[in-house]
């Protein structure tokens, strides 16, 4: 649903998931994501979407682009390789990894776990994240191309040996 009129919209793929599906669920999440635009992300959730993220506890679109706004402005350079580990029926869990740099140039790579699930419109109505932050050095970097969305035939997690 969208805030303003509370009118179901929906967005494909929908559950219950298949094999194929799921992974095309999550890689537009990654793609979202990837934009580094807040109020794109957040349509991606239910208007009354409860998220966990590390000790985070946030419900609803406004409260997701406030958290998003305050992590891309902390996160600089983001860029976020999500990968399928397991789904069923309206659930799906991801792991990922993200690489990112702070204010002071001090490169991060941050892993985690994902659980995701979805409402019958294809809406994301609950995430629950756990992540934590590894320092790397800069030459470490495993993520190079340009921000935005991750290029086709670019390797995922597991050919990144992450």
């Amino acid at each position: 649903m969208t805030e303003s009129t509370n009118t179901p919209t929906n967005r494909p793929p929908l559950p219950p998931f298949t094999h194929e599906s799921a992974i095309q669920k999550v890689r537009l999440a990654e793609d979202a994501w990837n934009s580094r635009d807040p109020p794109r992300v957040a349509l991606g959730y239910s208007a009354d979407s409860r998220w966990r993220n590390r000790a985070e506890f946030l419900t609803g679109h406004s409260a997701i682009v406030e958290f998003l706004r305050r992590k891309w402005a902390k996160e600089l350079d983001y860029r976020l390789i999500k990968e399928l580990w397991a789904f069923a029926e309206n659930r799906i869990a991801v792991r990922f990894a993200y690489e990112w740099h702070d204010d002071s140039g001090n490169w991060f790579r941050s892993y985690g776990n994902e659980n995701w699930e979805y409402d019958e419109h294809g809406l994301n109505r609950m995430r629950h994240a756990s992540i934590n932050d590894l320092p790397i050095r800069e030459q470490d970097r495993k993520y190079h191309w340009p921000l935005g969305r991750r290029p086709d035939g670019h390797p995922g997690l597991t050919d990144l040996a992450l």
